[in-house]
């Protein structure tokens, strides 16, 4: 009877074993997954935005806001190499007056359509500036600022190039946070934005979105000398991240025609003009 007793006890142990290691593999596999739901994307395929209908969704319509309330602001888009060859003069026609395009990501993929998408904007009469997707979780924040710099985002002062924008936002790959404490985190950023200073003499764009400053950095204020470009797809901008009391840009939506993303310059072409010649 004992050993009848010890042998059920020992399979409805192995059974509590057998169930815990599920569990924490699932939760393993929730926290490596994109809040989508989606399989994890290859490295490389980001884009600025990924994560901001998944964790943040869409607060009302962004094109309920009637035309007027917009006029003093300059539209623009961002691309990547989702949107291949960009039909700018079909975008130009509708009133897009500046862009960025993705150039790089860590520290290893460059955009291979940058130069059509870099030079194309440009060539059309575009305003036009590059970003960088950041990984915080792949190599230092100072590696790929160089390696941004070095890979098309560098700065000119022919009044026609944007300072270079630094995409620091929801991971796709796994963890939201790239693995990062808050103070790490803030390092990363802050090692990025001062080689990025160093070498081109700019202060870097930071594109964002207020949920995932507080999440990641803690609400870190200490970066607001840096123009923002904050996420919010929106009728209206909402509450910035902390740190910011006016912003720069704005991506307003992902559902614009020809290009998704669509993003307002918070001042007229005039002070767009002046921006890039700063």
């Amino acid at each position: 009877m004992r050993r009848s007793i010890s042998a059920q006890h020992g399979r409805a142990h192995r059974r509590l074993v057998a169930a815990l290691t599920g569990l924490l593999a699932l939760l393993s596999a929730v926290t490596a997954t994109p809040a989508s739901g989606e399989s994890i994307p290859e490295r490389g395929t980001a884009y600025m935005g990924i994560g901001i209908m998944a964790h943040d969704g869409i607060t009302g319509s962004p094109d309920s806001t009637p035309p007027t309330t917009r006029t003093v602001q300059s539209e623009g888009v961002d691309v990547s190499s989702h949107q291949r060859e960009v039909a700018w003069s079909t975008l130009w026609s509708s009133g897009v007056k500046w862009a960025y395009t993705k150039a790089t990501e860590g520290t290893s993929y460059r955009n291979p359509y940058f130069e059509q998408q870099y030079g194309g904007a440009y060539d059309k009469g575009m305003i036009r500036g590059a970003y960088h997707f950041a990984t915080p979780d792949s190599s230092s924040g100072t590696a790929q600022a160089d390696y941004f710099v070095d890979h098309g985002g560098g700065w000119s002062g022919d009044g026609r190039t944007l300072p270079g924008a630094l995409d620091i936002e929801w991971n796709p790959y796994g963890d939201s946070c790239y693995g990062k404490s808050e103070s790490g985190m803030v390092t990363w950023i802050r090692d990025f934005l001062n080689r990025y200073r160093s070498r081109t003499g700019r202060a870097a764009v930071i594109y964002t979105s207020a949920t995932w400053w507080a999440s990641c950095t803690g609400d870190y204020t200490g970066f607001g000398s840096n123009p923002l470009w904050v996420a919010r797809y929106a009728s209206s901008v909402g509450e910035l991240p902390a740190g910011w009391s006016s912003y720069t840009m704005w991506q307003y939506t992902s559902s614009g025609q020809t290009v998704g993303d669509h993003d307002k310059f918070n001042g007229t072409a005039d002070n767009l003009r002046q921006f890039a010649d700063d």
